[in-house]
C-alpha cells in the first residue's frame, strides 16, 4: 500500500506521527547516501586494478591459496604474491577478511 513511501498518514495528521515519519525518512536517506558513497569508492578502487590483479582478487575472495591461484592462472606463486600485494594496496585493505567484507558489501 505504501509503494515506496516511508509512512502512510491519515487525516487529521498527528504532529508526533508526522515528525516520526520525517525522522525515519531522513535516517533512511542518510543510510542510502552513505551506502552509495561506499559503493562509489569501492568501484573507483576496483577500477585501478589491472586485469590480472582483478583475476587474483576474484580467486582470493573465494579463499584460494597463492599456490592454487598460480596453478589456475598458469603462473608461479611469486608472481601471484606480487599481484596480491599490489591489489591489497590499491583496494586500501590490510587483511583478507577486510577485503572479503568490502566485496560482499558491494555485492559483486
Amino acid at each position: 500500500m505504501k509503494a515506496g513511501a516511508i509512512d502512510f498518514l491519515t487525516k487529521p495528521v498527528d504532529a508526533p506521527a508526522l515528525l516520526a515519519a520525517v525522522d525515519t525518512a531522513l535516517a533512511q536517506d542518510e543510510r542510502s547516501r552513505h551506502d552509495g558513497q561506499q559503493r562509489k569508492s569501492f568501484e573507483q578502487r576496483l577500477a585501478t586494478l589491472t586485469p590480472r590483479e582483478r583475476e587474483v582478487l576474484d580467486h582470493v575472495v573465494t579463499g584460494q591459496l597463492n599456490k592454487q591461484i598460480a596453478g589456475d592462472l598458469g603462473t608461479v606463486e611469486k608472481t601471484i604474491k606480487v599481484h596480491r600485494s599490489r591489489m591489497m594496496v590499491k583496494m586500501d585493505v590490510k587483511t583478507i577478511a577486510e577485503l572479503v567484507r568490502l566485496v560482499t558489501q558491494a555485492k559483486i
